[in-house]
C-alpha cells in the first residue's frame, strides 16, 4: 500500500465517485473550493492506494500563519473497503508523518441530545475511534450547521492557542464556523448553502 498526495485527475474521480456518495450535502465542500485551496498550497488530499485502486483518503488543511497545526478535514475509506482497519492505519501514518512537528486537529459530529438513537450511536462510535487512536477531546465547535467535538493529536498548546490556530486555518471567509461553540449556541448553516 502507498499513502500519497492525489493528483487533480484522481481528486476529480474521488470527488464524483466517492465523496459525494459518502458525505451529506451540507458537509460537501464544493470541488472548486478544494481545488482553490490546493492551488494556494493550503490543502492536500492524500490517498491510500493498493496499486491503482483507492482504498481510503485523508484531506489536510493548513494555513501559513499557523505552522504546526493541521486540520484533518475529511477521513474516509472507500465503501468496498470499510471495516478493515484502514481508517486507523491512515491515522497511524499521519501520526508518524507529523509526530513532534504538528498538532493534528480533528472534528467529529457530536451526538444530539434526544436525537435519533442510531445516528447518535454512529457519532459516539466515530468519537470513540479517534479517542482509541490517541486523540484528546478539547472543545466543541460549529461547522456546516453541525455541532462537532474537536479532538487533537499532538501538543495543541492549550485550548485558547488551539482555537486561534483552528480559526486561522479556516480564515475569515467561513461564516458557518464558530470556534469554540458554547452549549447554548446553534451552529450556522453551511457556508456553501447546501441543505441537510
Amino acid at each position: 500500500m502507498e499513502f500519497r498526495a492525489m493528483n487533480e485527475q484522481e481528486i476529480r474521480g474521488w470527488y464524483s465517485q466517492e465523496f459525494i456518495q459518502t458525505f451529506p450535502p451540507n458537509e460537501q465542500k464544493p470541488l472548486h473550493f478544494i481545488l482553490e485551496l490546493i492551488a494556494g498550497g493550503r490543502y492536500t488530499l492524500m490517498g491510500l492506494y493498493n496499486g491503482p485502486s483507492l482504498l481510503g483518503y485523508a484531506s489536510l488543511q493548513t494555513h501559513p500563519d499557523c505552522p504546526g497545526y493541521i486540520l484533518l478535514d475529511y477521513l474516509g475509506v472507500t465503501a468496498a473497503r470499510r471495516n478493515e482497519g484502514l481508517g486507523g492505519h491512515m491515522l497511524s501514518l499521519l501520526e508518524e508523518k507529523f509526530r513532534g512537528k504538528s498538532c493534528l486537529i480533528v472534528e467529529a459530529e457530536s451526538p444530539i441530545p434526544g436525537g435519533d438513537e442510531a445516528e447518535n450511536a454512529l457519532r459516539n462510535r466515530r468519537i470513540g475511534f479517534y479517542e482509541r487512536s490517541g486523540l484528546q477531546r478539547v472543545y466543541e465547535m460549529g461547522a456546516c450547521g453541525i455541532r462537532c467535538q474537536v479532538l487533537t493529536l499532538g501538543n495543541p498548546g492549550g485550548p485558547d492557542v488551539l482555537a486561534e490556530a483552528h480559526r486561522t486555518i479556516y480564515g475569515p471567509g467561513r461564516p458557518d464556523i464558530t470556534i469554540p461553540l458554547r452549549p447554548d449556541e446553534t451552529p450556522a448553516p453551511a457556508h456553501w448553502g447546501k441543505d441537510t
